[in-house]
């Protein structure tokens, strides 16, 4: 039988693009085109792939049994904001069932390389973002929020429920639209909307003016180097950075549109750290 053109509209997490690996196969398909969260038109045929946890975990085995470096940088490359994410780790999947992982040595393979990119790209976001989340607190829970190319966010987990261990907070992705809420040694990762919270109380906005003007003591003036500034801190950073926010954003509302949604927002205020028309808004898993 003929492997035939068709697109696969799946779940968007890691085990449905597995079980869409296990679907074609199994039906003799080629999926040209995938479709995660967002709706799916196309004139092609279009096959709903259901996630089933045992399919998920037979294609993962025998992936594994050929290369365990290979399924690390899938699961990584999975989280990364690459364009046609889906079809370059497909593409790596099928070689990597064909040839062996022998590919991998050559880091101008056609198909490892786009991956490998991905991957690195994600690990400079992730390295920087460990240093440059900051948190608020609100009535004795810590908050931030992050604004990231790629979905770091499970990545960030561990480093920060470890660094944080015996507090309550809470971090949010606003580009992917999840919130990690970690408590008493738990933490889950939810979808999330939209995230409201009041402005900050005064002893919080004391602190942040003491951290501002920590940031600004600390600076040498006649070694300013705008261009060094932003190798380093990249400006997409700084919108959810204490040291960068106007002190209007701390004691003026934004304006927030009638009806908006705001579960458990007290005053209807966007989450901290951003400034009002700061930044993108949140379009779904890239930015």
């Amino acid at each position: 039988m003929a492997w035939l053109d068709t697109i696969y509209e799946y779940d968007g997490s890691f085990d449905g693009f597995l079980c869409c690996v296990y679907e074609s196969y199994i039906n003799k398909e080629f999926p040209i085109a995938f479709c995660g969260d967002e709706e799916c038109f196309s004139l092609y045929p279009v096959r709903c792939v259901i996630t089933i946890p045992e399919h998920a975990r037979r294609v993962l085995r025998s992936l594994v049994s050929i290369s365990e470096p290979a399924v690390r940088l899938l699961r990584r490359a999975f989280l990364t904001c690459m364009e046609d994410r889906e079809s370059h780790l497909y593409a790596f999947v099928r070689k990597l069932y064909a040839q062996g992982d022998s590919f991998l040595r050559d880091q101008s393979d056609p198909v490892y390389h786009p991956l490998a990119q991905a991957v690195r790209h994600l690990n400079g976001e992730l390295e920087k973002l460990r240093g440059f989340v900051r948190f608020s607190d609100y009535n004795g829970v810590l908050g931030g929020e992050i604004a990231p190319k790629n979905r770091v966010l499970p990545l960030l987990r561990s480093h920060f429920c470890n660094r944080c261990a015996n507090e309550s907070f809470f971090l949010y992705d606003r580009t992917h639209r999840e919130l990690l809420l970690y408590a008493d040694g738990c933490s889950r990762i939810l979808p999330v909307d939209q995230l409201q919270l009041d402005l900050p109380g005064q002893e919080e906005v004391h602190y942040r003016t003491l951290w501002k003007c920590f940031h600004e003591t600390i600076a040498i003036r006649e070694r300013t180097n705008p261009r060094c500034q932003n190798t380093f801190l990249p400006k997409r950073y700084r919108g959810t950075m204490t040291e960068f926010l106007p002190d209007v954003y701390e004691t003026i509302p934004p304006e927030v549109p009638a009806g908006a949604p705001g579960s458990g927002a007290p005053g209807g205020i966007p989450a901290p750290g951003i400034p009002p028309g700061s930044g993108p808004s949140a379009p779904g898993s890239t930015p």
